[in-house]
C-alpha cells in the first residue's frame, strides 16, 4: 500500500475532490435514472485517475476494484431495504447465487491477469449494450406480473448466473445491470427481480473486490492509498458522496424529463465506450 504521507500533498487534494466529484456525480445518476453501481462509477472514475496522471496499466484496474468495494456497503443496505418489504426472492436468490459467486471469483481472477486496456474492452462492449437498453421503447409489463417465471433448466440458470458474475467482476458493477434484464426476460415481476439483484450483489461485490485486492497486491504505479487494485480512498470518499448526493438526484427527476435524462447517460456511456474500444482496437493495430 502507498502511503498517504508519501504523497505529494497537491496530488492528494486533487485526487479527493476527484473522488468525491465521482461520487456526487453516480448519486446524482442513480437518483435521476435509477442505476448505479459500476456502470457510473468506472467510467466517471476511469476518467478521473487519466486526468489525474495515472498510470494506464492500472488505471482501468483501480477503477473497477474501487467500485467493487463501493458496492459493499450499498448492497448490504439496499438488500436489508427490500428484504423487509418481502421483496427478494429467497427460492431464485438461492438458485442463482451459487453460480455467480463461482463467476465474480473467476472474473476477478481473469482481471488479475489480463491488462488494462482488455478490460476496458470489456467494459465497452457491455457499456454500448446497456446504452442501447437505457433508450429503447419499454414496453407495458404490467399485464405479466402476475404470470409465474419461466425459468430456463438448472443447468442452463447456474451457467448463466456464472456468466453475469464473470462479467459484472470485469465490469466493477453490482450485477442488477445484467440480472435485472435477464430476470425480466423470464418473466420474474420486475420488483422481484430487482429486489433479488440487489441482494446478489453483494455475492459479486464480495468476493470480486477481494479478488481485486489480492490481484493487485504489490503492483506498481498504484496511486495513493491503495490496498492490489482497491483505493481505499476512494472507498471512503465515494461512498459518502454517492449516499449524499443520491436524493438531489431523485428531486432533480420531478423537475426534468426522464427521456432526455435516459438519452444524455446512454450517450454519455456510448462515448466512453467507444475511447476504450478504440484504444484496444488501436493496440492490436
Amino acid at each position: 500500500m502507498l502511503g498517504l504521507t508519501d504523497a505529494d500533498p497537491m496530488f492528494l487534494a486533487a485526487l479527493a475532490l476527484g473522488l468525491v466529484a465521482t461520487g456526487a456525480v453516480a448519486g446524482v445518476l442513480a437518483g435521476l435514472l435509477g442505476v448505479g453501481g459500476g456502470i457510473v462509477i468506472v467510467p466517471v472514475l476511469y476518467s478521473v485517475l487519466e486526468a489525474l496522471g495515472v498510470d494506464d496499466g492500472v488505471r482501468m484496474h483501480v477503477a473497477v476494484g474501487t467500485s467493487l468495494a463501493t458496492i459493499i456497503p450499498t448492497a448490504i443496505s439496499s438488500a436489508r431495504a427490500h428484504a423487509r418489504k418481502g421483496a427478494v426472492d429467497r427460492t431464485l436468490f438461492r438458485a442463482l447465487a451459487p453460480g455467480i459467486f463461482a463467476g465474480a471469483v473467476v472474473g476477478a481472477g481473469v482481471a488479475a491477469i489480463i491488462g488494462g486496456r482488455a478490460l476496458g474492452g470489456v467494459f465497452g462492449v457491455v457499456a454500448l449494450m446497456v446504452a442501447v437498453d437505457l433508450v429503447r421503447p419499454r414496453p407495458n409489463t404490467s399485464a405479466d406480473a402476475d404470470r409465474p417465471p419461466r425459468l430456463p433448466a438448472r443447468a442452463a440458470l447456474g451457467a448463466l448466473s456464472a456468466v453475469i458474475g464473470a462479467v459484472s467482476a470485469l465490469m466493477g458493477i453490482g450485477g442488477g445491470t445484467l440480472t435485472v434484464p435477464v430476470l425480466t426476460y423470464f418473466g420474474v415481476a420486475i420488483h422481484r427481480a430487482v429486489a433479488t439483484s440487489a441482494a446478489l450483489g453483494l455475492v459479486i461485490a464480495l468476493p470480486a473486490a477481494a479478488g481485486y485486492l489480492i490481484g493487485g497486491w504489490g503492483k506498481p504505479n498504484l496511486p495513493p492509498g491503495n490496498l492490489g487494485y482497491v483505493n481505499l480512498f476512494g472507498f471512503v470518499l465515494i461512498a459518502a458522496a454517492t449516499f449524499l448526493t443520491a436524493p438531489w438526484g431523485t428531486r432533480i427527476a420531478h423537475a426534468i424529463s426522464a427521456t432526455a435524462l435516459r438519452w444524455v447517460f446512454a450517450l454519455f456511456l456510448a462515448v466512453t465506450a467507444v475511447r476504450l474500444l478504440s484504444r484496444v482496437i488501436a493496440d492490436q493495430l
